[in-house]
């Protein structure tokens, strides 16, 4: 139950609490898991307070009982449950730079070294009994005993391929340090953890819904130990090497989900950089609707993805949601008929039923290798990962005039230039024209917290932006961001897509074989009613989804 065993007896001894003689016979007496401390108190007079208040005036700390405390409101917030379970503490007081917590063993120095460059913030001690903190743990938190929570917070760790198995047994400060930062990134549906090193600290931020959010500063001196456990529980990243940008992948299953992250170290002036991509595999099981799709082009997409050829590109910026959206087409069409291969840079998400293969390209696995050799398999449907050069575009332009439909993804700022982008890395336009059947441009914008928007107006500055007209914003549910503690206090959680759809006619075939500029197209496309981002981002603004302000910032370039 306690550390240092041995010393706290010597500490009851010298207070008369128990005899010399007690400590001896309990030492020759100890009987399975039980410890020294366990059996005199279940064989002597000592009491649990005896124990707290040795301890506490050995601490030089005060003995408190916890029922004599009157509670701030929020108390809970300022740890955990996960946490107060761990290291069985519970918050007393909040003083804002500080805060006061009960503890049950003052000799448990990893956990007063470990738990404040967990929380950030400098502790005040005081000391109750271990069964005072049991029950009020269960008082606060309305959950099971502290005992019940395991070391890494239910995680179990796989390092590449290979089963690594609990490591509940393992209790080093930074073993939990780190379990405890990948545990609350996941915990608030982060996209990326970075954990950047400053001049004389660490500095570890969270992607959540798209905006960084700083969230712990940790001493310098601890980054060795953290970059050496995120490259342990890799298994590929070699602890010696850091000169050098290194890649890994650490696979962890908390309760019944399964988690990948994307480890990334990069040597920076300071120390090296993590950055961790959270890759949650229930994003596999998402449908078009929860991407974002409204009925009218749920249904255009759909038909889409029936096509028996030609190719689907998916467009957008770096972080736009565009692999995502591909996997989710993957998983609406992934039947035991077809035959569908993906060629990738990573493989973000292993998907059942499919062939995966990863680019290598130290070892000559390129896109476009991969690609000749995915078409010797008889595949009905391929996805590739990203176009990059002409080569690839010429191989999938080829494979999507020769039976297959091939989905791919493009770096363009909106659908239409993507034409000009094939053009560009050295695609002719007749081929363009024949295999291309729809271009796809998106963006994300963030969700209202449906728990807290409340109905809004735009101000002018919006409606000029949005070019909106006051009859379409008269049967309009428009509604602004508030915050709450669900979406921590910002107003928006989650996100969802906006859509331009560029489909492929005969007219607009002949348009591109005549050389047509990408304006022009745009032009053209407009007229044959093609929605624009923004256009699809104020009909969410009028659904009450999403803000003025959100669409306005993420589509300014669709500003005509």
């Amino acid at each position: 139950m306690f550390s240092n065993e041995d010393y706290l007896a010597e500490l009851l001894a010298e207070a008369d609490l128990v005899k010399e003689d007690d400590v001896a016979h309990a030492r020759s007496s100890l009987y399975g898991n039980e410890t020294l401390i366990e059996h005199l108190l279940a064989h002597t007079s000592l009491s649990q307070e005896d124990v707290a208040r040795t301890l506490a005036a050995n601490a030089g700390i005060p003995f408190v009982r916890l029922a004599d405390f009157t509670y701030d409101p929020g108390i809970t917030e300022t740890i955990s449950e996960e946490m107060a379970k761990r290291y069985r503490v519970i918050p007393v007081h909040d003083e804002g730079l500080s805060l006061t917590i009960a503890i049950a063993d003052p000799l448990d120095f990893e956990t007063l070294d470990t738990l404040p460059h967990i929380i950030g913030r400098e502790l005040n001690l005081v000391c109750a009994t271990r069964q005072d903190i049991h029950d009020h743990f269960r008082q606060f938190y309305h959950s099971g005993e502290p005992s019940e929570m395991m070391d890494t917070a239910g995680f179990t760790v796989t390092t590449g391929d290979t089963e690594a198995g609990d490591v509940v047994g393992e209790d080093a400060p930074i073993i939990r340090l780190v379990l405890q930062m990948l545990s609350e990134a996941f915990r608030v549906r982060a996209s990326d953890i970075h954990i950047e090193p400053m001049e004389t600290s660490v500095r570890v931020r969270y992607r959540l819904d798209g905006k960084l959010v700083h969230v712990d500063t940790h001493p310098k001196k601890l980054l060795p130990a953290i970059i050496a456990r995120l490259k342990v529980m890799s298994g590929t990243m070699a602890i010696a090497e850091k000169r050098l940008p290194q890649d890994g992948r650490i696979q962890l299953k908390m309760g019944a989900k399964e988690v990948d992250l994307r480890v990334s170290s990069v040597p920076s002036n300071h120390g090296e950089s993590i950055v961790m991509r959270i890759l949650d595999k229930t994003a596999l099981l998402l449908g078009l609707p929860e991407l974002g799709f409204f009925s009218d082009d749920q249904t255009t997409f759909e038909q889409l993805l029936g096509l028996p050829d030609g190719i689907l590109l998916v467009t957008g910026p770096t972080g736009s949601g565009k692999t995502t959206t591909l996997y989710a087409c993957l998983n609406v069409i992934n039947k035991p008929d077809r035959k569908i291969i993906t060629v990738e840079d990573p493989i973000e998400y292993e998907l059942p039923g499919i062939n995966q293969v990863m680019v290598k390209t130290d070892i000559g696995m390129t896109f476009a290798a991969a690609l000749r050799a995915m078409l010797r398999q008889a595949p009905n449907i391929i996805m590739i990962g990203e176009i990059r050069d002409a080569e690839t575009a010429n191989i999938a332009i080829n494979a999507s005039l020769t039976g297959h439909l091939v989905f791919s993804t493009l770096h363009t700022n909106d659908a239409p230039s993507a034409v000009a982008r094939l053009i560009d890395i050295g695609v002719k336009p007749f081929l363009i024209a024949s295999a291309l059947r729809a271009v796809m441009a998106q963006r994300l914008v963030r969700k209202l917290c449906p728990l807290c928007k409340t109905p809004a107006e735009l101000n002018n500055k919006e409606i000029r932006a949005l070019s909106l007209d006051v009859s379409r914003m008269a049967e309009a549910s428009i509604f602004g961001p508030v915050g709450c503690d669900k979406c921590r206090n910002n107003g928006y959680k989650g996100r969802m897509g906006i859509f331009e759809m560029f489909l492929v006619d005969d007219e607009v075939r002949q348009m591109i074989n005549t050389g047509l500029t990408t304006t022009q197209l745009r032009r053209r496309a407009r007229e044959l009613g093609m929605r624009t981002l923004r256009e699809d981002g104020i009909r969410k603004v009028l659904s009450g989804l999403t803000s003025g302000s959100e669409v306005v910032h993420v589509t300014m370039s669709d500003a005509d």
